[in-house]
């Protein structure tokens, strides 16, 4: 089916459309986009302009546009499941950015809806497809370590205000009710879904500090969403790790993963040259050359629409789909109340 087209709109012109979605989309063989609405226009001018496609005025136009075979939804959090619901009733394959929904009833609601139109549906978990942790997974399962017993993950910068295209401390992701969580939802939500993914196990229990500490919005206040998150996880088998998530490493990205082996260590994303490198306790060690993990400094092909154009024109359900996006979202909420309530917390899929 190579020669088939997937003609895609987008909802949302901002830094992930700008930087990942329509780059790739429109570099693809077998995909174009012909259909672009922001509710500021001037940024859907200028994708339209560098990427192709037809600026429309409203939501509703997008939605009514004949020609749309997929939308991709990289709005504000709080839109997600509205929008990904219409699309996949109207007859449209989706690919929506993390966190999936704002709700794990929501995140059930997509994932229905999706069944219920017979259309794919997948999330923009993009650190499982990035070169160093699929060499990860592969030298995991071949034992290169013994067996995991422990870990810590990483994702933290500067703050979101300096990549969105709302520079400045009246961006989106600092209000709750567009985005309803802060650096869980933002990074956390990508590292929760890695770590299941690189251990092949379920995350059963979590223990966090979810807070506010640094970041202010326009007005000088304390923002509505958390800047940092240290969080505890017990894996369902018996692997513990500790997951960090922030908004205020101002001086260095931080996008580091260790496992710590019966035989050995692995750290992924520390050293740019060789991003896998694999330390044994008999003093032996081997480093990978196997491409980057994308920071906002470095962007680097996130493979998220690759996946999911071969997967509609193959007609096969895509691997990181919205069952995939559910695990990591309540990862983040089992976190939330943890935090909250102070206790250790079952995550509930």
């Amino acid at each position: 089916m190579a020669e088939e087209m997937v003609r895609f709109g987008l909802f949302g012109a901002g830094s992930i459309a700008i930087y990942r979605h329509a780059p790739e989309i429109a570099s693809h063989p077998c995909a174009e986009i012909v259909g672009i609405y922001d509710p500021i226009k001037k940024r859907a001018d200028w994708l339209a302009e560098n990427y192709g496609g037809k600026v429309v005025r409203s939501e509703k136009a997008l939605l009514a546009m004949e020609n749309v075979d997929a939308l991709v939804v990289a709005t504000p959090n709080a839109h997600h499941a509205r929008l990904t619901i219409a699309a996949l009733e109207s007859g449209r394959h989706v690919l929506c950015e993390k966190p999936m929904a704002t709700s794990l009833k929501d995140a059930k609601a997509m994932i229905a809806a999706a069944r219920k139109a017979g259309r794919k549906l997948m999330i923009g978990h993009n650190q499982r497809l990035m070169p160093p942790h699929v060499k990860a997974k592969e030298l995991l399962k071949q034992g290169a370590i013994g067996d995991v017993l422990t870990f810590r993950t990483s994702f933290g910068h500067g703050g979101p205000e300096m990549w969105s295209q709302d520079k400045g401390a009246h961006t989106w992701f600092f209000k709750k009710e567009e985005a309803y969580v802060g650096t869980m939802g933002d990074l956390g939500v990508h590292k929760a879904d890695l770590i299941r993914w690189l251990l092949d196990t379920e995350v059963e229990e979590v223990g966090a500090f979810v807070d506010t500490l640094a970041k202010c919005n326009e007005k000088g206040e304390p923002i509505t969403v958390d800047d940092n998150a240290v969080c505890i996880l017990r894996m369902a088998n018996g692997v513990v790790g500790q997951l960090t998530a922030s908004w205020t490493y101002s001086a260095a990205e931080d996008n580091i993963t260790i496992l710590y082996g019966s035989k050995g260590q692995m750290i992924l994303g520390r050293n740019p040259d060789f991003p896998v490198e694999v330390m044994l306790s008999n003093g032996e060690a081997a480093m990978y050359k196997v491409g980057a993990v994308a920071t906002n400094e470095v962007q680097v092909p996130s493979g998220i629409p690759d996946a999911f154009i071969d997967c509609i024109l193959d007609d096969v359900e895509p691997e990181i789909g919205g069952r995939e996006g559910l695990r990591a979202l309540a990862i983040v909420v089992a976190c939330l109340k943890s935090a909250e309530t102070r206790k250790i917390v079952k995550v509930a899929y």
